[in-house]
């Protein structure tokens, strides 16, 4: 897409990287269709895949097997575009798992510079295990040398006290320590090495730990907390001791380390230390518990902060999907900003515009077996974010039929997602795009 648009154009543009073949093919249900290009197939593919869920069409073990192929196919014939494409989709269009694959593929698939790249798509501490444990399920145990050292240099960025508090759970398959015994990452600071040591201790030698607390100060801390009687525990957080601080508490922790779970208390005095994510999960919780108007007022401003939005990289639906689960007024308007601010790279289209959702059965099933978003909500926000920047438009529902539904320039895009989450099954179950295209598309008049 071209970044804005100043104006009418005489002569719309039309183009778009992603584009069909003349290669004649049929849909899933025969209907006829022209087939992708590998690169756009695999684009297309790579921006929505949630690895190892099922979609309507296909079981999860087909789609994955087929990511894999694409992966192999294009890393044969253009290996330069995959470079690119991998960091990409990690970094910016945020597929966390499809990344994790599709780096271990390029590297099965022979992929030069696997070294680079595999550092350039590791952005979670979290992710250096899932492309060991990913690797070892598909491709056996021997760690091929680019993505041993790969790893090694991610892990010389990710790896710190923080995310070793929060990542090395002892629930988790593969460890911290289990990673850097594979790898061998060279420490960046004496600081790094004695982590190291202690990430492998805690590994292979759990009940003889020692923490130094000259160099690993906040595990130290952390170390000193979980050591207080439960007795203590609520007298020592309301008289807000400075070890909270050092050790670098989090919500989750604090739930299960303080007697008698999380009320209003708890909740105020954590919500200054939460990230963006957690706060944004936990709206419903904050509502429960009845935080007082001053700690609601702070979550507002944050949620709603611009620098804090684009920072947070959240999907646009995550909005939507909080909107959803915090049944309250107290947030409506916040997570609207908020959701406003997240589409703020969608261009302005000048001209007439038609948005088609798809509302049809098979967008009616969720993102994935942990969400609770369908695919024709995601659809929904989208189409209105487009919408809501186009100088005028046509704002379409369809399945088996269609139907032209009323928008308004500047439409809330929460109300408009709700407007289309109201309209399932109205115009059918079926996927019948011709006839709703032919119904509403004007030739001279739509851009």
């Amino acid at each position: 897409m071209a970044a804005k648009f100043s104006g009418k154009q005489t002569v719309p543009n039309r183009t778009s990287p992603v584009r069909s073949t003349q290669t004649a093919t049929v849909t899933h249900e025969g209907a006829p269709a022209y087939a992708y290009g590998p690169k756009t197939e695999l684009f297309l593919f790579a921006v929505t895949n949630m690895v190892g869920e099922k979609a309507f069409y296909e079981s999860g073990k087909v789609r994955d097997s087929r990511f894999v192929d694409l992966l192999h196919t294009v890393t044969k014939t253009d290996p330069d575009w995959m470079y690119r494409f991998i960091p990409w989709l990690r970094n910016t269009a945020q597929m966390r798992s499809a990344s994790v694959v599709a780096a271990a593929e390029y590297i099965a698939a022979g992929g030069p510079n696997g070294r680079q790249l595999v550092a350039a798509t590791l952005s979670r501490p979290d992710e250096p295990a899932e492309l060991i444990a990913y690797w070892m399920i598909e491709h056996g145990r021997k760690l091929p040398q680019p993505l041993k050292r790969g790893i090694a240099d991610a892990i010389g960025r990710l790896y710190n006290e923080h995310s070793a508090l929060k990542y090395d759970g002892q629930s988790r398959a593969w460890r911290m320590g289990d990673v850097i015994e594979l790898t061998h990452p060279i420490p960046k600071a004496t600081w790094q090495s004695a982590l190291f040591k202690y990430l492998l201790d805690r590994r292979h030698h759990p009940a003889d730990v020692k923490i130094d607390g000259r160099t690993l100060k906040t595990i130290k801390a952390r170390q000193t907390l979980e050591a207080i009687p439960e007795r203590d525990r609520r007298t020592l957080w309301e008289a807000g001791d400075e070890l909270f601080d050092a050790a670098a508490i989090t919500w989750e922790w604090l739930s299960g380390w303080l007697p008698g779970g999380m009320d209003a208390a708890a909740w105020q005095g954590v919500i200054p230390h939460m990230g963006y994510m957690a706060l944004l999960r936990n709206l419903r919780n904050f509502d429960e518990a009845g935080i007082d108007d001053k700690t609601a007022d702070y979550v507002r401003a944050v949620i709603a902060d611009p620098d804090r939005v684009a920072k947070s990289r959240q999907f646009p639906y995550r909005f939507y999907s909080a909107y959803k689960a915090a049944p309250s007024l107290n947030w409506a308007r916040t997570l609207e900003t908020a959701l406003d601010l997240s589409c703020a790279n969608i261009p302005e289209l000048a001209g007439n515009t038609l948005v088609m959702v798809d509302t049809s059965g098979s967008m009616q099933a969720t993102v994935s077996d942990r969400s609770m978003i369908c695919h024709y909500e995601v659809a929904a926000i989208f189409g209105a974010a487009i919408a809501a920047k186009a100088e005028e438009v046509t704002f379409v529902s369809w399945a088996d039929r269609y139907t032209v539904l009323p928008f308004r320039k500047g439409q809330s895009i929460l109300r408009t997602a709700d407007t289309i989450h109201g309209h399932i099954g109205r115009d059918g179950h079926g996927t019948v795009l011709g006839q709703a295209l032919a119904g509403t598309f004007r030739p001279g008049y739509h851009d």
